[in-house]
């Protein structure tokens, strides 16, 4: 790690993460996508058929689990950057943080770094015991092949791309409970439903500029290539990119200008 970042910000980094592994609910959020993960993908796998190249997901039934454990580390990896931030607002200890860490960049930095990285190893953990369980109880029901290769890979990136929004989010509102409404509400109930709007107006090509569109595009494979919602997986990958870049950089601006 010393080679690849600068070492003055390693001590933010570890700082950070000591702050989330020290939180035994934290701890506990961290593992509860793996677990999904694992049982559900041992559901599907045993519940499934044979692969069908022509059914959703493009990756076969069976895989169906892996897919439900990765929208559950989004959704922890969101709310692990808005802890990072948000609650710094909560807990009232922004400002003492601020004094031990005057360079802001780097703070900001840290937080996203140390968000990042638990959200890479969380979908890193859940895939592997995804990929277990499909060996295990889903042999002749999924193609270990490029598109769950696709799959895989997209997951690591959505999974750091949600980790700085969310902290991000965190930055910006400076509340937890107001950013959790906020992604959760988005994600779940308001995004959706500006999908059948858009639809309905033979507009669906205006949602796969949203971020939930871009999610779901970027880590299916090419599973709703149909879908007018949805854009073609580098495309949705770039378009979540801009989105992170965008709320990241926005974050990081009002901490530097904003008054604690």
């Amino acid at each position: 790690m010393t080679a690849v970042l600068p070492a003055d910000l390693l001590p933010g980094i570890e700082s950070e993460a000591r702050k989330v592994v020290a939180v035994r609910p934290a701890r506990l959020l961290l593992a509860a996508p793996v677990a999904l993960a694992l049982v559900g993908t041992l559901i599907t796998a045993l519940m499934s058929g044979p692969a069908d190249p022509k059914g959703q997901p493009a990756t076969g039934a069976a895989t169906i689990g892996l897919y439900l454990g990765l929208a559950a580390v989004f959704v922890v990896a969101a709310l692990l950057g808005i802890a990072a931030t948000g609650g710094e607002y909560r807990r009232k200890t922004m400002a003492l943080t601020v004094l031990f860490a005057p360079d802001r960049t780097r703070l900001v930095v840290a937080k996203f770094a140390a968000t990042a990285a638990f959200a890479f190893a969380v979908a890193l953990a859940a895939e592997v015991v995804s990929l277990l369980a499909l060996l295990v109880a889903g042999r002749g029901k999924f193609d270990f092949g490029w598109q769950l290769t696709e799959v895989l890979g997209a997951g690591l990136l959505v999974a750091l791309c949600w980790a700085v929004i969310g902290a991000g989010l965190g930055l910006l509102l400076r509340t937890v409970s107001g950013a959790v409404w906020l992604v959760l509400g988005w994600a779940f109930i308001l995004e959706p439903l500006i999908w059948v709007v858009v639809k309905g107006f033979g507009a669906g090509g205006f949602a796969t500029l949203l971020p939930v569109s871009a999610t779901v595009a970027g880590v299916s494979a090419g599973s709703f290539a149909e879908a007018e919602v949805f854009a073609p997986t580098p495309a949705a990958l770039v378009v979540l990119l801009l989105w992170t870049a965008a709320i990241g950089a926005a974050g990081w601006w009002d901490l530097r200008t904003r008054d604690l």
